[in-house]
């Protein structure tokens, strides 16, 4: 008698904030699954939409590891990740600039700078890269990513001559961009910007007015940022001649977009297929049954394009069902199938103190996964009884 094939899932989450990595995640969904039907083939590929996590997929994924000192937005060393893998390096801005690298948490909305983060493109050159995808999400920062480019050689200078110090509200006595001494081997790499932000570099959509807030800025402090950014603007415009004030998603990482594009050659892409790309997603789902998704909370915002669904329209094209399991559910069934998700079940349907949801979301989120693997072993659509 012919042997039945082992069920094959691709397990591919998001973080759940507040509670659990991506790769934590997927450990406790593959975990579940295979308590819930032991035959059964588990292909583990934590996933991220650009922010933070995404050189932890790629490290997950098999890329390697490497780890520098570079300065962290208020000047503090920092030890930072990049993944590398042949001639691509995964790098992320929060690993180096990221709110989650502020001393003490506390803001500095006009100071923090992205040096660190030019550091980091600067070792990925260093080790060969020709390839550089770099997520820029999750920033401290809002200076227009002058910060990383004077860390890749560029000078800005003052009236008098003098660099500028670290940080957006420096920008206001931007008088020239010396960028003579930008490290030439990045006309030789392909830059790409993993965001799926879309907003530009000034404006009542742009870096300051709609993210400054988010990193501690106050009305005034998000008032003079704009004047800063209109002036880099001006000069960049002026003495580099690119214009970088409306360009479509120039505002990402407080202006980090804008300056990568100006000074790196960068382009932007959508996050999520760029580190579904980078992770070599298409390859493991191909042939597989089912693909278990996930992140901290599937609403409205999640429908747009974040991580699960970007799961979900990619396993759709071979043609494969895809269930998230998340902490909070707040979409239809009718919104789940229309972007691809064949089911969805919360952790709160377990627990309904989010508090203790959160706390507890490992072995919650294991016991959902049980019941999707004894589905797969008993032959079952995939609903939850």
């Amino acid at each position: 008698m012919r042997k039945a094939r082992r069920p094959r899932v691709v397990v591919a989450p998001d973080k759940f904030k507040g509670s659990l990595t991506a790769v934590e995640a997927a450990e406790a969904i593959a975990e579940g699954l295979t308590a819930g039907c032991p035959e059964i083939d588990v292909v583990v590929l934590p996933v991220a939409d650009g922010g933070d996590g995404t050189v932890q997929a790629a490290i997950a994924a098999g890329y390697r590891a490497s780890t520098i000192t570079v300065r962290g937005p208020t000047g503090e060393p920092v030890q930072a990740d990049i993944a590398i893998k042949g001639e691509t390096a995964v790098l992320e801005l929060a690993e180096a600039s990221g709110l989650s690298r502020l001393p003490g948490g506390r803001p500095a909305a006009l100071t923090a700078s992205t040096y660190g983060t030019g550091e980091l493109v600067r070792h990925a050159l260093d080790v060969g890269a020709r390839r550089i995808v770099l997520g820029i999400g999750g920033s401290a920062t809002t200076d227009g990513g002058a910060g990383m480019v004077q860390a890749l050689g560029a000078r800005f200078l003052d009236a008098d001559g003098r660099e500028l110090v670290p940080g957006g509200a420096a920008l206001l006595d931007l008088d020239h961009i010396d960028d003579t001494g930008l490290d030439p081997r990045l006309k030789e790499v392909d830059v790409v910007l993993a965001s799926d932000v879309d907003n530009p570099l000034i404006g009542d959509r742009g870096a300051a007015t709609v993210f400054g807030p988010q990193k501690g800025a106050s009305a005034d402090d998000v008032e003079l940022l704009e004047t800063a950014l209109t002036r880099y603007c001006d000069v960049v415009q002026r003495d580099i001649g690119a214009r970088i004030d409306a360009i479509p998603g120039g505002g990402a990482a407080g202006g980090a977009g804008a300056g990568a594009m100006a000074f790196l050659g960068a382009r932007s892409t959508s996050g999520i297929g760029l580190v579904l790309d980078v992770i070599g997603f298409a390859q493991a789902v191909a042939g597989a049954d089912l693909v278990v998704t996930g992140e901290g909370s599937l609403d409205a915002q999640s429908l747009a394009g974040k991580a699960p669904v970007g799961v979900a329209n990619a396993a759709s094209q071979s043609g494969v069902p895809v269930v998230a399991l998340v902490g909070r559910l707040e979409v239809t069934p009718a919104e789940l199938k229309s972007v691809g998700i064949t089911c969805a079940y919360a952790l709160l349907e377990l627990e309904p103190d989010p508090a203790v949801a959160q706390r507890d979301a490992a072995a919650l989120l294991g016991c959902l996964a049980e019941r999707v693997g004894a589905g797969l072993a008993a032959g079952r659509e995939f609903t939850l009884s």
